[in-house]
């Protein structure tokens, strides 16, 4: 897979405003659905017991639904269009893992897998440093059992 330059200037220091969303400084929609692939080709890859938490295709990775459907949940989440919200309604992230025992075991697999995802997609600089700390906050906040 190629790595697509992304819409990031040299500058380091980057900061989220309404004028500079994370989703325009990322690179759309389809770098939002791209990091989305990359994500789950890491988790297939490098966390079998994540990825064994959701829907497998006959190849036994995770399956198109999933991955089209959270790159249009890091879209909206990230600043672009709402087309999740649109076609499957709040995400109420807690509610929809909240079937999954979440550790710091399981957070921390998932972290890794968008680490992973980040460097294949070449994210780095302000924006990196910026959806490392976004994810680690999210992930955090599903975590619903004590290690």
């Amino acid at each position: 897979m190629s790595v697509q330059p992304l819409n990031m200037p040299a500058d380091d220091d980057w900061v989220p405003s309404a004028e500079d969303l994370p989703y325009q400084r990322l690179g759309g929609m389809d770098a939002a659905k791209a990091l989305s692939e990359a994500f789950y080709d890491a988790m297939d890859a490098h966390e079998p017991e994540l990825a064994k938490l959701h829907e497998l295709d006959a190849e036994g990775r995770v399956n198109r639904g999933t991955r089209e459907r959270f790159g249009l949940f890091l879209a909206g989440w990230l600043g672009g269009p709402q087309d999740y919200m649109a076609r499957h309604g709040h995400p109420r992230l807690r509610m929809r893992h909240g079937h999954l025992p979440v550790g710091v075991s399981m957070r921390d697999a998932w972290l890794r897998s968008m680490q992973r995802a980040m460097d294949a997609r070449g994210i780095t600089g302000g924006l990196r440093r910026f959806l490392d700390q976004r994810f680690a906050q999210v992930a955090d906040f599903l975590r619903n059992v004590e290690e």
